[in-house]
């Protein structure tokens, strides 16, 4: 398959650069895989979709502070994107990490942050990959909790680039974010706030949390002509015997968001049973795949030509998908992280 046939056009007006003022607040687009039903709602309509015995599988991986930034011994400024920790003490880190700009960073180099806090170039990865070391004498967690900004995608513009609005630490995490360790944050789970949760629970639906650490190989484009020569990069996941037993005795599987999907996915066994298990995964889902467990999906709107757009194709048929992105568009429904979001049945 070529990648170019999985694009389409947005106008940029309709890439939401902001949250919605409540979480809850955003639409909800609803379509029906059976029937090829496409239904304009709002998100605290969604128990009216579910039945009693459905379980909501959530990603409960809490995003880090992972954007950083500091200076070459030469003033040039220099932006960090943290992806894998590699190891850790209480004052000394080292992270693979995008670096930005990158063309010019030498190994040895030292990058100077606040708090006296270094970053030291110990090796070159790849062209975009670079592996670090940080030294921070008030220990790393105070550094990045106070320093470190939310991980925001290149397409949400602020004015400065080392400052952000207030609400981005805080939006840009689910409300039952909990397992520190993501670089991007589960979109789909940015709309539940604690009414829709308890109206789910009222109705006899259950949430089953597992945790996928959202990684580079979410958000980094495609490079590959050919859909089937992508390379998913690994992501660390666990799902707990307690979340196991809800999912596999369940009327119907909804994932929240594709990080859930795939973790759902990954931990499913020959016999179709989701085992308790925790490891790494690099499961690329694209059309032509066998859905084993997850029935029902809540996904946002996505980048053209990405990973998670070839996903939801998988899920809901390409046509079908298109169809739907094209009423999005000419009803103005918001895109991306900060946007609305579909329900799939």
């Amino acid at each position: 398959m070529k990648l170019k046939d999985f694009s389409y056009h947005l106008p940029e007006e309709l890439i939401a650069q902001h949250p919605s003022a409540q979480r809850d607040a955003s639409r909800l687009l609803v379509l029906n895989k059976n029937n090829g039903k496409i239904t304009d709602n709002f998100f605290p309509g969604l128990p009216d979709f579910l039945m009693p015995g459905d379980v909501l599988v959530i990603n409960d991986s809490k995003v880090i502070p992972a954007r950083l930034f500091g200076k070459k011994q030469t003033g040039a400024n220099v932006e960090i994107l943290l992806l894998t920790k590699k190891s850790a003490t209480e004052e000394n880190q080292m992270w693979e990490a995008l670096l930005k700009p990158g063309k010019r960073i030498r190994l040895n180099d030292a990058i100077i942050m606040e708090d006296n806090c270094a970053a030291n170039v110990i090796e070159r990865i790849s062209d975009k990959k670079w592996l670090l070391e940080f030294s921070a004498p008030s220990g790393w967690e105070n550094f990045i909790n106070r320093f470190g900004q939310a991980p925001l995608p290149p397409y949400i513009r602020r004015k400065n680039a080392a400052t952000q609005d207030k609400e981005d630490k805080d939006r840009y995490q689910t409300i039952y974010a909990k397992n520190p360790g993501s670089v991007a944050a589960p979109t789909a789970g940015l709309h539940f706030s604690e009414a829709v949760l308890q109206a789910l629970r009222d109705k006899g639906i259950q949430i089953a949390p597992i945790t996928l650490h959202v990684g580079a190989g979410t958000f980094m484009p495609i490079e590959t002509e050919t859909v089937e020569e992508h390379a998913m990069q690994e992501e660390f996941y666990e799902i707990s015997a307690s979340s196991a037993d809800l999912i596999n005795n369940a009327r119907r599987i909804v994932g929240v968001g594709t990080t859930s999907t795939r973790t759902v996915e990954s931990a499913t066994n020959s016999k179709g049973q989701v085992e308790t298990r925790s490891g790494f995964t690099n499961l690329f889902i694209y059309p032509g795949y066998k859905f084993k467990k997850v029935e029902a999906l809540i996904t946002n709107f996505h980048l053209p030509e990405s990973s998670l757009f070839l996903l939801v194709c998988a899920f809901a048929g390409k046509d079908f998908i298109d169809k739907a992105y094209n009423h999005a568009i000419d009803n103005a429904y918001r895109f991306y992280s900060y946007g609305d979001c579909m329900l799939i049945t």
